[in-house]
């Protein structure tokens, strides 16, 4: 099988998530795109994260009609902060059959460099870019495991729709309708 990997705090899961991961889904010869729910990501501040549980069912919400994504909760069971390349191990071990490419944005692809063991990934793995503003002059856009994928170019981020939020600011449009309904409803990413 071929699995694509969409990692992410998903903090919440948006729009430009969804946007992505089904095109990414469509148009990298994929049988299906597992959204890997990160509890820590080593770069990243954990104040501003929403428990993982309530993160995954944010996601489960999201993708239930869609057989071409899954979620993936492999990372809670792995030491935190989350690397990616020990996750990509560990399911190596666990699924040798399966080939998997990692998604990322444009904006991670330059910074890769920074990651952990990122020769072993780069080396091991194909990886798969979707354009971010800005982001388009990475040295590693070379390399022959890495593929720009033609998907539309997405400016919505998780932060603002946190801030939107804390600032009673619609979000409507920006996550789909279950999500929004989820978050009104149980008055979370208020504080």
């Amino acid at each position: 099988m071929k699995i694509g990997l969409f990692f992410g705090s998903f903090n919440p899961i948006h729009i430009g998530h969804l946007i992505i991961a089904n095109g990414f889904a469509q148009n990298a010869q994929l049988d299906q795109v597992w959204l890997v729910v990160t509890p820590q990501n080593p770069h990243k501040k954990k104040s501003n994260l929403l428990n993982k549980n309530d993160r995954l069912h944010l996601i489960n919400l999201s993708i239930e009609d869609n057989d071409l994504l899954k979620v993936s909760t492999v990372e809670f069971n792995l030491p935190t902060p989350s690397y990616t390349i020990d996750t990509l191990t560990h399911l190596s071990e666990q699924h040798p059959s399966y080939k998997f490419t990692i998604l990322m944005g444009g904006d991670n692809l330059q910074s890769l460099h920074k990651w952990k063991n990122y020769e072993q990934i780069i080396k091991h793995y194909n990886i798969a870019v979707y354009p971010r503003p800005g982001y388009e002059n990475s040295n590693h856009l070379k390399h022959p495991n890495v593929s720009v994928l033609d998907l539309p170019l997405l400016n919505i981020s998780a932060t603002y729709i946190r801030n939107c939020l804390k600032s009673d600011k619609s979000i409507r449009y920006l996550v789909p309708d279950k999500v929004h309904d989820y978050i009104r409803d149980y008055n979370i990413y208020k504080t």
